[in-house]
């Protein structure tokens, strides 16, 4: 570079200006709360980290940073159909109507089933999320797709964390695990009214589709296969431990599930 030896060491003794000792820490606290994440955050997500952790700064600066650091959030893959909805079951009309912001916790339940690939096999996933709070507060995982090991058994796991009754709106696509009488029969006992989306319209249910999204894109791709028990602490791990109680969430203003319940008092004493 062409610099003296007396040059080089002055600069390298003197002191860090306040603008870059503060750009360092930044970048430090960066570099932390993505790998606290798991790498599942962007530069939006880490931004609010940072404020509440008493750092200050602009998304575009820390957009700056993290692409400096090498830092990139994972990516998601294109969407695949796999609902089976060649069945003579009743269909249900479409009474969510894309409604997926609503002002009470109970008012509309939307559920979904994905399939995660293992060594072992695969395992099918099944949520129900309340669209108040994004809480996914039903799931199961099961090896076969049959109405009592999918949606039937993340029902049970639901109502047992929030109430069910007739102001309920509960929204599905038209697969055979939510048009069965089985499961038609429960919402009935419950009095609970169905939905569900258009035929070939996975929009009409966005909300867990995006669910879906997010915890394959942070969880599951670019991964190495692990086993099916592997698979099964991995997804509690996600659902119960990071995606309900610690990721922030874009719909909630950035904020985490119990953050956005405790500011809802109404809401508290049953979240």
């Amino acid at each position: 570079l062409k610099v003296s030896y007396s040059s080089y060491y002055k600069w390298k003794a003197r002191p860090l200006s306040n603008r870059e000792r503060r750009k360092r820490e930044i970048k430090k606290q960066i570099t932390s709360i993505y790998f606290a994440s798991k790498q599942r955050y962007g530069s939006p997500r880490v931004t609010v980290e940072l404020d509440s952790s008493g750092f200050k700064t602009s998304r575009i600066t820390v957009a700056k940073y993290m692409k400096e650091l090498g830092l990139r959030s994972k990516l998601s893959r294109k969407f695949r159909v796999t609902t089976d909805s060649k069945h003579n079951y009743l269909i249900a009309e479409n009474l969510l109507n894309r409604n997926f912001l609503v002002a009470s916790p109970s008012q509309a339940w939307v559920s979904d089933i994905t399939y995660l690939q293992t060594k072992d096999g695969f395992l099918y996933l099944t949520a129900i999320i309340d669209l108040f709070d994004r809480k996914v507060i039903g799931w199961s995982l099961s090896t076969g797709m049959s109405t009592t090991e999918t949606s039937l058994a993340a029902w049970k796991m639901a109502v047992k964390n929030r109430k069910a009754d007739s102001k309920l709106i509960f929204h599905s696509d038209r697969g055979v695990q939510y048009a069965s009488k089985k499961f038609t029969n429960t919402l009935a006992f419950y009095g609970v009214k169905r939905s569900m989306s258009r035929k070939g319209n996975c929009w009409d249910n966005a909300v867990a589709e995006s669910f879906f999204k997010s915890l394959k894109t942070e969880l599951i791709y670019g991964n190495k296969l692990i086993t099916r028990e592997q698979m099964e602490l991995e997804i509690f791990e996600y659902i119960e431990i990071w995606y309900n109680k610690k990721r922030r969430h874009s719909t909630l203003n950035y904020q985490t599930i119990e953050e956005f319940n405790n500011q809802n008092k109404i809401y508290k004493n049953v979240a």
